[in-house]
């Protein structure tokens, strides 16, 4: 399995030992760690130079205060000096929840922030790695539809049917979390979505319910994941995790 979107620098420091102790023994195939700011792209880089199968994305997650001009410089920066090393730029995306809490806040602006990352993922031939989802996701898919960028994955996407449509058509990358065992909004995602544009991932250390509850976000949570998807497509569960882990070597380049 490849955990495609967890936050690693987000652990503790023993949780995140004993999950990347997984990944060092091949327990686990890999990890896509994405970054929320520059402190995290920092982080991430270095455990980049000390952990094989850990893969990173730099960016900078939306549901937070904006970011100054000159973080976003750096982040840039970091990104062209390490186009070779990283896989994506992300997470990036919209404040669906900050907004939803706070409707003063100036959702241009973060547009506008997205907007500069898209582009650079369409200048660098980088995917880029979204947090969009309801109604922020047709005002991205509109950006990439914009700069003719093809190789997008909306992490934990929840929308409507409209939307979900035309992302299929655009070709986008989703990726399914844990409560895909007992939330039936994900599961209707499964059915819809075609699997060769689908992938596994945890969100860690986001806490899940279910079977999950009171548990550490560790990787293994997807085994119930691919028996899930495969439960729903009616497809081998082996079947389901070789394709699920081609998807995504395929869409990251690893």
């Amino acid at each position: 399995m490849i955990d495609a979107h967890i936050h690693l620098d987000w652990y503790s420091e023993s949780d995140r030992r004993k999950i990347l102790a997984d990944i060092d023994k091949k327990e686990l195939t890999g990890a896509i760690s994405v970054a929320s700011n520059l402190a995290s792209c920092h982080q991430l880089l270095q455990l980049n130079e000390e952990h094989d199968n850990l893969y990173v994305a730099l960016g900078w997650h939306p549901e937070q205060a904006l970011l100054s001009e000159v973080e976003f410089q750096a982040i840039e920066n970091l990104i062209r000096k390490n186009k070779e090393k990283i896989v994506a730029i992300g997470e990036v995306g919209l404040p669906y929840y900050r907004w939803l809490d706070n409707k003063s806040i100036c959702l241009r602006s973060y547009i506008s922030v997205l907007e500069r990352f898209i582009q650079l993922s369409k200048e660098l031939d980088l995917p880029v790695v979204l947090h969009a989802i309801y109604t922020d996701a047709p005002i991205v898919c509109d950006l990439l539809e914009a700069y003719d960028v093809k190789k997008a994955h909306f992490h934990w996407f929840k929308g409507d049917n409209y939307t979900i449509s035309r992302m299929i058509k655009n070709g986008y990358m989703i990726s399914i979390t844990p409560d895909c065992v007992y939330e039936k909004e994900i599961q209707d995602l499964i059915k819809t979505y075609p699997i060769d544009k689908m992938m596994i991932e945890t969100d860690g250390p986001w806490n899940f319910d279910g079977p999950f509850k009171n548990k550490m976000t560790h990787p293994d949570m997807m085994l119930h994941s691919i028996s899930k998807i495969a439960e729903i497509k009616n497809l081998d569960v082996v079947e389901i995790d070789k394709t699920l882990v081609r998807n995504t070597r395929a869409f990251f380049g690893i």
